[in-house]
C-alpha cells in the first residue's frame, strides 16, 4: 500500500499541498519551518516517484492520499 510507506507529516503535508497551499502556508499550518517542509517534500517525491508538485497531487488523489483519513 503506498500510504503506508509514508509518515503521518508526510501524509499532512500532501493533503495541504493537495488543497493548493504554498510550502509557506504549509509550514505555518503545521508549526514547521519552511526549509523543513521543502526538506519533507523532496523525501515525498522520492517516496513517491514523483518529479513536481503537480505530479504529486495526481499520485495522491489517484491513491487518495489527499484525503483526511482518521490514522494519520
Amino acid at each position: 500500500m503506498v500510504s503506508a510507506r509514508l509518515a503521518p507529516r508526510e501524509r499532512q503535508i500532501i493533503r495541504a499541498l493537495a488543497a493548493g497551499a504554498t510550502n509557506r502556508e504549509i509550514a505555518a499550518r503545521l508549526g514547521l519551518k519552511e526549509q523543513t517542509v521543502k526538506n519533507r517534500l523532496s523525501v515525498i517525491y522520492g517516496k513517491l516517484g514523483a518529479r513536481n508538485r503537480l505530479e504529486l497531487v495526481v499520485h495522491a488523489r489517484r491513491y487518495g492520499l489527499s484525503e483526511h483519513r482518521t490514522d494519520d
